[in-house]
């Protein structure tokens, strides 16, 4: 008795044209919305921690005895560092979109 299993995420040798390309093209999509997915991601982080330096800078102004300044100027440390991060990626990526378009065809 042979018994074969078939995986279910790769298509089948007896897979038509259009399974195949079916296939191709759902990975494409997570490809495509892996990489929006992760840069969205990102940038929502360093917003986060920017809005929370923010009101750790409000809280200490207040001199809400509960936010040490330490934390505070670590917390702005790191959004800073994050922010700026996200500034170098943006800077690649519109380097690399204008070396794109300079190519000659």
């Amino acid at each position: 008795m042979d018994i074969r299993t078939v995986s279910p995420s790769s298509p089948s040798s007896s897979a038509g044209p259009l399974r195949r390309a079916a296939a191709t093209a759902q990975r494409d999509n997570v490809e495509d919305e892996g990489f929006y997915t992760a840069f969205k991601n990102a940038l929502q982080s360093v917003s986060s921690a920017q809005n929370h330096s923010t009101n750790l800078q409000r809280e200490v102004q207040l001199e809400n005895p509960n936010v040490s300044l330490e934390e505070t100027m670590v917390a702005m440390q790191k959004a800073q560092i994050a922010f700026q991060a996200s500034l170098h990626v943006r800077n690649r990526m519109v380097q690399a979109y204008t070396d794109i378009m300079n190519m000659q065809v």
